[in-house]
């Protein structure tokens, strides 16, 4: 499918909602959305799966059938389904009972069965707790198909729901149900009502733009100088994955480059963000032994994997990238300031816990990793305690650079942001200071970088150039002259010269002003002459060529 199709199938999809949500909140909505577009999505790979599993069994029916060919082959094959699904389990990782397929549940929602509501529900429990190995429980817990959103009586619910998916069937018939167009379209749909959710937007997703420069910079080759993106990384860790939008970021520029990617990791606190995540992981074709994501606080650590105490077996990440909330206060126990993330720094401040989510990533990092994290500006200047933690990683030489982003990109906040990145093993004795806040693209709600301005700071980035107004290497002596301050106006200069003025040019563009000013007004004066009025007072006398003034 080309790009233009896909966009096509995006709007199509965020028309329909548009049309369907009516009073319904647009975030009660989305999840219904996705969830359906996402049901379809399994179920479609599985019967390409099953098709060619079955061979020539596979019952076969033109295309005005509505039958079910699956279920054709269960009621007539009863002894054979535990191997098939064996086998199913074996090759796609998950199975999906012939009644829970997306063709039956359009098929019902087609006829106005009243089936509708109690088959979905009883799809979404076996997709949670039996269809795949590694159990999803809670995968479909946002989605409530008892809601009074829906209609207040069972009849009324499953009439609104016949409606939804009927709409969605009829506007997906047209368009490939292969994993990138699907995966697209979850992405474009999300993106969609991020914009509508305004400062919620930021819980769960990363624009695009930003997410582009996060997964160039980490899948470049760390050490100096570049050679271009690794071919290959272990593990990628994003320990406030939202949607994941960002993990599968990277995961898909190593697949176009002809690389790999190991595992991925993600955590996220919001649980139906972290359903989201679970759900955009598969639909994007990662099978679930390729990825976990674990739903819990990233602050507490409160994930049994990163909690190991022995120094040996701490996990460590190939890549590791965040967008971790801005400023978000914490209540830090007593008990932190021995936290093995942070005792060696210091403990972010209450009332914002921006290093404390940059030292907990940064402490899961390889050493020969690299990490890229977004950052609210006060990062790079406030005093206090966030002061102490910005001088010990300077002076033990992780912060490897810094880069200022234009306002106004977020759909969740209209500040500038920064990203930081840092490595363990940083081999170049300064800080590179990318001052990109001034190369975007105005847009009417949100600014844009083009590829052009992100091209230019990936390379910027990968050679470490320096340029007037936009790039500088900055020695850590200078650097300790201020402060280990890492404002970027300390170090490129932002301010634009006064132009200088040519005196004989503006004289000679005055001498031209003067003598058209003479030529139109001797023609107004004949024009009032020929209707017997009087001329206007005569103007002063020209500019001499050469005169100054």
């Amino acid at each position: 499918m080309t790009a233009t199709d896909q966009q096509r199938l995006g709007k199509t999809l965020w028309a329909i909602a548009d049309q369907l949500r009516g009073a319904m909140n647009a975030d009660d909505f989305r999840d219904y959305m996705l969830a359906f577009l996402f049901l379809r999505y399994l179920s479609d790979n599985y019967e390409v799966a099953a098709k060619k599993e079955l061979g020539a069994d596979y019952p076969k029916f033109g295309p005005d059938d509505s039958r079910v060919p699956l279920a054709v082959w269960y009621a007539n094959n009863p002894g054979d389904r535990a191997d098939f699904e064996k086998q199913m389990r074996r090759k796609v990782h998950y199975v999906i009972k012939p009644e829970h397929l997306w063709a039956n549940i359009a098929n019902l929602a087609k006829n106005q069965s009243g089936d509708l509501l109690d088959t979905l529900r009883d799809g979404f429990k076996y997709i949670e707790n039996e269809s795949f190995e590694s159990t999803f429980q809670g995968l479909f817990s946002e989605i409530n198909l008892g809601s009074e959103k829906l209609g207040k009586t069972h009849a009324d619910k499953n009439a609104k729901l016949c409606e939804i998916i009927k709409k969605i069937a009829e506007g997906l018939a047209g368009f490939s149900a292969d994993k990138d167009t699907l995966g697209d379209a979850y992405e474009y749909l999300i993106g969609q009502f991020a914009a509508g959710s305004g400062k919620k937007a930021g819980e769960f997703y990363t624009p695009q733009q930003i997410s582009t420069i996060l997964s160039r910079i980490v899948i470049l080759d760390s050490q100096e100088p570049k050679t271009g993106p690794v071919s290959h990384l272990g593990s990628v860790f994003d320990f406030a994955c939202g949607s994941g939008s960002l993990l599968l970021n990277i995961r898909k520029r190593l697949k176009d480059g002809g690389g790999t990617i190991g595992k991925i990791y993600g955590q996220e606190k919001n649980i139906t963000t972290y359903n989201l995540a679970r759900m955009n992981m598969l639909l994007h074709g990662v099978k679930d032994s390729e990825f976990e994501i674990y739903h819990g606080d990233t602050l507490t650590n409160d994930w049994d994997m990163l909690r190991e105490t022995n120094p040996a077996k701490i996990p460590k990440f190939d890549a590791i990238v965040a967008n971790p909330p801005f400023s978000l206060r914490w209540e830090p126990t007593d008990a932190v300031g021995e936290d093995v993330r942070f005792k060696n720094h210091g403990v972010a401040p209450k009332s914002a816990a921006d290093f404390a989510f940059l030292l907990h990533g940064f402490h899961y990092l390889k050493d020969q990793g690299v990490m890229a994290i977004i950052l609210p500006h006060g990062v790079l200047f406030r005093g206090g305690a966030e002061e102490r933690i910005r001088t010990k990683l300077l002076k033990d030489g992780h912060i490897d650079t810094v880069i200022g982003l234009p306002a106004n990109l977020f759909y969740s906040t209209g500040i500038p942001v920064c990203i930081l990145v840092l490595k363990k093993c940083k081999k170049p004795d300064d800080v590179l200071f990318i001052n990109a806040a001034e190369h975007f693209v105005k847009g009417k709600r949100q600014n844009q970088l083009s590829e052009e301005h992100i091209t230019k700071i990936i390379d910027t980035y990968q050679h470490r150039t320096e340029a007037p107004r936009y790039s500088r290497r900055v020695e850590m002596a200078e650097i300790e002259k201020n402060d280990f301050n890492l404002n970027i106006s300390r170090y490129i200069s932002t301010a634009v010269g006064e132009e200088e003025i040519d005196l004989s040019v503006t004289h000679d563009k005055l001498v031209e002003i003067e003598a058209a000013i003479q030529s139109a007004t001797t023609q107004h004066n004949a024009f009032l002459k020929e209707l017997g009025l009087p001329p206007l007072p005569s103007c002063e006398a020209p500019l001499e060529p050469g005169l100054l003034i």
